[in-house]
């Protein structure tokens, strides 16, 4: 395969994409009160008539209890009309509409959730800071019924996909790894154990899923870190994830409460994301200790290529691969080295209209910066490339301009 191959139409499973393109699972930060706004609906629409093959609503919880941010979404039949007139949208302009389905566990929000953060096991998250409890077997059987009616009402909204998180060091996540998980019953312990929520979650889903539709996994391949998934695991996962009938795995790593960055790469502008934050105390603590609670990582174009390319050797479905795609020449790399989908966010914050720039040659390469400024925003509202925001107050130009020329 070849960059123009890129161009040329392709399966998911049941799922037929016009190219290879897939609006990666990012944040959009555009659900204030957890509702689908006309910002988050002309947004995916953009990225449709701008040629991508699929576009994904990014970080839908399942429930209530999972969510993390006043701005974000969950599950819930009362928004149903609203997402189908999202994925409508999306259709009229040729592409197809997923939607990425999880749980936060020990980075949901109680002022936001309304009740105590659960997880794997209790204790504190420094990253919230949160006091999760740790989760018995009536909170699983909860918490896979909710994926399974998340699926029903992605499935009525005319979602042609779901996604399901299991990376990043949220709920899913946050059973794989050693690092949060210390239970000592069936579901922790051994990687057997510790991937068994996942399985059963993902089996749960795959029996709810109508034939129509696609099912995605996003996984890590490393959580970044010592004393998480190893790379030995990660490989582990996917195969897993195979087993239980996903059409194509999202191979990323990284973890929210311990390494950020390795997700997404570059350095966390944290003067920007301070000025974006309201409460005075959180705005002092990431002045204060951002730096060190969110360490940069090195950024490289493809950079979970080497890693995806592992598993992709092991695994019979596609590895969609994600991770710094912002030129033509990254894109013909992945399809030589036989990935079938590409997956990206940045470049298509920055220019909602970039593949198809990249099939007339109009462009090479994303005018994105990797300055991360919409990483940096989104947590606090809607997610925005600052090239595209007009009329910025004088003090967060400053800023940055000092991010740019720093």
């Amino acid at each position: 395969m070849n960059a123009h191959s890129f161009f040329t139409p392709g399966k998911l499973g049941p799922l037929s994409l016009r190219n290879r393109s897939i609006r990666a699972a990012a944040f959009e930060g555009m659900s204030q009160n957890h509702n689908v706004s006309g910002e988050l609906i002309n947004y995916h629409a953009a990225v449709a008539k701008g040629g991508v093959g699929m576009t994904t609503l990014a970080y839908a919880s399942v429930n209530k209890s999972g969510l993390s941010f006043q701005h974000q979404l969950y599950m819930r039949k009362e928004i149903t009309g609203a997402l189908k007139n999202l994925t409508n949208a999306v259709h009229t302009e040729g592409a197809a509409a997923s939607v990425q389905i999880g749980h936060c566990g020990n980075m949901a929000n109680r002022s936001v959730s309304g009740t105590r953060p659960i997880a794997p096991t209790g204790g504190i998250n420094w990253y919230g800071p949160t006091f999760p409890r740790s989760m018995n077997y009536r909170d699983i059987e909860s918490i896979k019924k909710d994926f399974k009616n998340a699926v029903y009402i992605a499935a009525e909204s005319g979602f042609d996909a779901i996604e399901v998180h299991a990376g990043h060091g949220y709920l899913i996540s946050q059973f794989l790894s050693p690092y949060t998980n210390k239970r000592n019953d069936e579901y922790g312990g051994s990687f057997e154990n510790r991937k068994r929520f996942m399985t059963e979650i993902l089996t749960a889903v795959r029996e709810t899923l109508p034939p129509r539709m696609a099912l995605l996994v996003k996984m890590n391949c490393w959580d970044g870190f010592e004393k998480g998934i190893t790379k030995e695991e990660g490989l582990l996962t996917a195969k897993a994830i195979e087993q239980c009938g996903a059409d194509g795995i999202v191979v990323s790593g990284g973890f929210v409460s311990r390494a950020p960055m390795y997700i997404m790469r570059g350095k966390m502008p944290v003067d920007i994301m301070a000025w974006f934050i309201r409460e005075k105390w959180k705005k002092f603590f990431v002045k204060l200790a951002g730096e060190k609670l969110i360490p940069s990582f090195p950024f490289t174009e493809g950079y979970f290529m080497q890693e995806a390319k592992r598993i992709q050797e092991q695994i019979k479905i596609p590895v969609v691969l994600v991770g710094g795609m912002n030129s033509i020449e990254a894109i013909d790399r992945a399809m030589q080295q036989g990935f079938q989908f590409i997956a990206m966010a940045r470049a298509l914050i920055h220019n909602t209209n970039f593949i198809n720039e990249l099939r007339s040659e109009t462009v090479r390469r994303s005018g994105c910066t990797i300055c991360n400024y919409c990483v940096a925003k989104m947590y606090s509202g809607p997610m925005a490339c600052h090239f595209n925001e007009k009329e910025l107050p004088a003090e967060l130009q400053q800023k940055i301009n000092a991010l740019n020329n720093g």
